[in-house]
């Protein structure tokens, strides 16, 4: 699993890939995969140190889930997404351990 990471106060030069472009889809062998959002309210304004152990927090409980093929944290937006392969129950389980290390993150929607 890959976390892309994109801050809130540094601009950047180069134009960013759009999610829908940066996401994968589906498996090599075409199975769909499944998303969902997460809002975490509050997030941009956190000072850096304890916005950088909500990322570690993230980034660990994302970690631990095989079928979790790809992250992006838009801090701007206080935004995660989060695309993994489908299983019965993985997202309620996701939410519950990320709500554990990042108490105000909130399921947005899923597919």
């Amino acid at each position: 699993m890959r976390m892309t990471l994109r801050p809130s106060s540094r601009p950047t030069l180069e134009p960013t890939e759009p999610l829908y472009k940066r996401v994968p889809t589906c498996a090599e062998d075409g199975t769909p995969y499944s998303d969902f959002m997460v809002l975490i309210p509050g997030m941009r304004e956190l000072p850096e140190a304890e916005m950088a152990q909500r990322v570690s927090g993230l980034q660990a409980v994302l970690g631990r889930y095989r079928q979790v093929v790809f992250a992006d944290l838009n801090i701007r937006l206080n935004l995660l997404w989060v695309t993994v392969i489908p299983e019965r129950g993985l997202i309620p389980d996701l939410i519950s351990a990320l709500r554990q290390r990042v108490p105000e993150a909130r399921l947005v929607g899923h597919e």
